[in-house]
């Protein structure tokens, strides 16, 4: 019997392409071969920077796809309006949808979202809701109030226009590098790394995607070891965006338990070095979220040798850039202290 077929597919990722390009609400973002992280590491690492776009990052991919699709297929659903859970960037990427498609929408956030994210978010003309608890309390509270509003829930990882949208990183990936050996894509409830990998290896099956997540909120690797949805306890975090369990059903656990090549995870401390790398070798400004992937490289997680290539050609998703200055000097501060300064 034939395995069944993934309710996304690279089709879904090229009509999203398609949509987001005529729409103009996302960009195209650079491939930046990394100088820094190449000279250190025996392979050529190459930044996508999702931080360049529009909300500082690639979360609006999937966003936009999804109210664009609904504006053009079921106009009585969007003119409803949206209610969306998010631990900041997901909430940005509907914000600026929704603020460019006229549309109306509710955001609601955990109480430990980050204050840069927050502030960003006040910006936009949006119902903003921000929750008692953490990001699982935030998305039953955006669960509850679609239920008793009428409007459509735009999950953040666990929806097919979403994971869709997502997937044109990988489109643009290969466009620019054909001959990629590895990607690194952060993962949290998975949609990134779902759609990057459904579509990389679909078009180029040589390639291993590797997806990367903090032992602080572990809940996608400790799903794809046991084989099913699992909890996973849920720590403080500097790569907040990954933070939370994976809904029951999620179609993303499905997706990356068959096209991710492996999961790796790192610890706070790795994070930490990773955001202060970006900041000293490369003067870029990146969140937690988006530095695991740096961050699993620089600390020798990825088992490069597995490529079958002797410098492989590695892109690292680098996933957004909105932190703190409060989170950003505090882990400058710790750095001083320890080397004695």
């Amino acid at each position: 019997m034939s395995a069944p077929l993934p309710s996304v597919s690279p089709r879904h990722v090229l009509a999203a392409a398609k949509r987001l390009a005529l729409s103009g609400l996302i960009r195209t973002t650079p491939l930046d071969p990394s100088l820094p992280l190449s000279a250190t590491i025996p392979a050529d690492v190459f930044h996508k920077l999702e931080l360049s776009q529009p909300t500082g990052s690639f979360k609006v991919r999937g966003a936009a796809n999804k109210l664009l699709r609904l504006r053009d297929e079921e106009q009585e659903v969007f003119r409803r309006g949206f209610v969306a859970a998010s631990a900041g960037n997901h909430g940005l990427g509907v914000a600026h949808a929704a603020a460019a498609l006229a549309a109306r929408a509710t955001l609601v956030v955990p109480r430990t979202v980050s204050p840069a994210k927050l502030e960003s978010l006040w910006r936009y003309p949006v119902e903003l809701i921000v929750s008692v608890g953490n990001y699982d309390v935030a998305e039953a509270d955006g669960r509850r109030i679609e239920a008793e509003r009428g409007l459509t829930f735009v999950s953040p990882y666990n929806d097919a226009d979403v994971i869709a949208g997502a997937g044109t990183v990988g489109i643009e990936i290969l466009a620019d590098l054909p001959d990629v050996d590895l990607v690194l894509v952060p993962v949290g409830g998975g949609g990134l790394a779902a759609g990057i990998a459904l579509y990389v290896k679909s078009i180029a099956p040589r390639t291993r995607v590797i997806g990367v997540q903090s032992e602080a909120s572990p809940a996608m690797h400790k799903s794809l070891a046991a084989g099913r949805i699992t909890e996973a306890a849920e720590l403080p975090s500097l790569a907040d965006g990954l933070s939370g369990n994976i809904e029951a059903g999620s179609i993303t656990f499905d997706l990356c338990q068959r096209f991710l090549d492996d999961m790796v995870l790192v610890t706070e401390a790795e994070v930490a070095e990773a955001m202060r790398h970006f900041l000293r070798e490369e003067r870029l400004v990146v969140e937690g979220s988006a530095a695991v992937g740096a961050a699993a490289l620089l600390a020798g997680k990825i088992d490069l040798a597995r490529t079958g290539v002797a410098r492989p050609k590695v892109v690292n998703v680098v996933t957004g850039r909105n932190v703190s200055e409060a989170t950003l000097r505090g882990i400058l501060a710790v750095a001083k202290e320890q080397s004695g300064a």
